[in-house]
């Protein structure tokens, strides 16, 4: 009898490790990112899925020469320490004439010379001064986690208020996102923020991190049961990295702002599909307006068309600045 209970204990031990084994590989894939930075990094960028939507797919020599203009310009170095206690780096770029402060929040793994490398030069030419952010577990900030926007929205509450302390002259403030960093900022929105905060920008953002991540699972992955494995994942989320999986969703934030966005999303991005700017646009209450640009994938809407870009760019300051 007791050999039986033990074999039965066994065989329940080995299912629930099997069990977990599979939630933590995908745990460690997507939301764990410090120890294995670089080896990941490079992991990850060999999907296909990422390689078609990153703009070096087709506008390689755009995008190169907006990251060596961006090297090329002499930044502050600032820093930040998050309501965890984790010290956050961004770098500051002042313009002539300054007519406005725009915070830049980059997407998932990204940063700050890669994701806003084609657009952050025509903004400081037309008299932005840029913040350029380094996300949690990202570049020079600390942190070992990224949370899909649950607790980098905070990052981005507390990055809106550092520049409002040295807003002396009141300028407006934009807060600018691009994929996980416009959840992000979409999500921050929700709180409460500076007044001189005039509106917000988020270009491909998604809804939610439940959403993203069972689209990733099932459409990249093609694999099944994907219920399981999202109840797996939120439980390594809660026990290893601080917060839950609902935590990372722009619905509440959507109902609540009050602040003009203007949503950008490429028609053929299959990294985050445009239904979710359709979606957080239907649900803003917000003065807001979407642009969907055809044949364009993840975050190559500036790309593709340009001048359409630029122009709304500059019809939103100039809609809001006052």
């Amino acid at each position: 009898m007791k050999n039986k209970v033990l074999k039965i204990s066994g065989a329940v031990s080995a299912a629930a490790g099997v069990f977990m084994a599979a939630g933590w590989s995908f745990f460690n894939m997507t939301v764990r990112c410090k120890e294995q930075k670089k080896l990941m990094k490079k992991r990850w960028f060999q999907l296909s899925h990422i390689k078609v939507n990153h703009p070096r797919h087709k506008f390689e020599k755009e995008y190169e020469e907006g990251k060596a203009w961006c090297r090329q310009q002499l930044m502050q170095d600032c820093y930040m320490e998050s309501r965890d206690g984790l010290l956050l780096h961004a770098r500051y770029l002042p313009a002539e004439n300054a007519r406005r402060f725009v915070l830049l929040s980059h997407g998932y793994k990204g940063s700050g010379f890669g994701d806003f490398a084609y657009i952050s030069r025509f903004l400081h030419e037309h008299h932005c001064n840029l913040l350029f952010i380094d996300q949690r577990c990202c570049g020079k900030s600390e942190g070992e986690y990224i949370t899909f926007g649950a607790l980098e929205q905070y990052d981005v509450q507390r990055w809106a208020y550092y520049i409002a302390r040295r807003n002396k002259k009141k300028l407006p403030i934009y807060l600018y996102g691009e994929s996980m960093g416009a959840a992000a900022v979409l999500m921050a929105s929700g709180h409460r923020l500076p007044g001189e905060v005039k509106g917000l920008i988020a270009d491909c953002g998604f809804c939610s991190m439940k959403g993203q991540i069972k689209d990733m699972a099932a459409n990249w992955f093609h694999l099944h049961w994907v219920g399981l494995l999202l109840f797996r994942l939120n439980l390594f989320c809660k026990m290893l990295a601080g917060f839950r999986m609902s935590d990372a969703d722009t619905t509440k934030a959507m109902e609540r702002n009050r602040r003009p966005i203007l949503f950008f999303h490429g028609a053929e991005d299959t990294y985050v599909n445009y239904k979710n700017s359709r979606y957080n646009y239907s649900i803003c209450r917000a003065p807001k307006e979407l642009v969907v640009v055809p044949k364009a994938r993840h975050l190559c809407s500036a790309y593709v068309e340009p001048e359409l870009y630029r122009q709304k760019l500059l019809d939103f300051f100039a809609r809001y600045d006052d």
